[in-house]
């Protein structure tokens, strides 16, 4: 099933909104960036921190200016782990880093080169993949998340399986990368469904108001047979995700290819 959600256009008063959103949160980004500078000092504790405080206050400013809410379902991990979540917008990111005390990315090599989030980024302990080097690629990230276990915990490590953002509704080839370092690493795997697309768009303009629901899911135990991994993974994933923009309106069908066959 491959089904995808076409939003009604902004109106006026809601085009002013995004763009007040953006403008405010800019500034904030580059004013908490840099006064929190000295709690590099304190390593990943005190990026963190701020990153923690970042995250806070553009949660705060969605809900200001655009109406904007989040809900929390399940339990967040607090120890070292893989979440392994659909991913449709910005607004997913936000909300499961603020979920976890000690985040971390996956995230392409590009992301980590941009100034003030990218500083925090790699002292938060984020890992770069380069999407360039193929197979190799996975290779070194398992060897960096084996190091940094080793070396006071990796915390709570987000992948998104898909590998990219997705329209509410669709669907994508699972990529291998989370079976890879679950399998070298023997952490547990914490699925994780979303309907934010519905409401923060993958592009990130046009967002809406309203009240986006991320379910963290029951662990996959580290027992759990490899060669069954992806096919359950995927199978929550994807039908818990389906159940959230159910709940939140969106009617999914059977569509061929990847057309538009559901609307909000």
């Amino acid at each position: 099933m491959t089904t995808r959600a076409t939003p009604a256009p902004l109106g006026p008063w809601q085009y002013v909104q995004n763009v007040l959103f953006y403008v405010h949160v800019a500034l904030a980004t580059v004013v908490i960036g840099l006064f929190g500078l000295p709690q590099m000092r304190h390593g990943r504790v005190g990026a963190n921190r701020v990153a923690t405080r970042w995250i806070g206050y553009m949660i705060w400013a969605a809900r200001l200016h655009l109406g904007l809410t989040c809900e929390i379902r399940g339990t967040p991990p607090t120890g070292d782990c893989i979440i392994a979540a659909k991913h449709q917008s910005f607004w997913d990111i936000l909300v499961i880093a603020h979920a976890v005390p000690r985040r971390a990315f996956i995230m392409k090599r590009e992301v980590m080169r941009v100034p003030v989030m990218g500083w925090y980024a790699w002292k938060v302990g984020c890992i770069p993949i380069d999407r360039g080097r193929g197979r190799d690629a996975m290779g070194i990230m398992s060897t960096e998340v084996k190091a940094r276990m080793q070396d006071g915990g990796v915390g709570q490590l987000i992948i998104y399986p898909e590998g990219t953002r997705t329209l509410p509704g669709q669907r994508k080839t699972y990529k291998h990368g989370v079976a890879t370092l679950r399998a070298g690493t023997g952490l547990p795997v914490v699925p994780v469904a979303v309907n934010a697309g519905l409401f923060w768009p993958r592009s990130g303009w046009g967002i809406r108001g309203g009240r986006a629901v991320v379910e963290f899911l029951p662990v996959i135990d580290p027992d759990q047979p490899q060669a069954d991994f992806m096919p359950r993974l995927e199978r929550q994933v994807e039908a818990a995700s389906d159940r959230l923009m159910a709940e939140a309106g969106l009617i999914l069908a059977p569509a061929a290819g990847d057309s538009d066959a559901a609307r909000p």
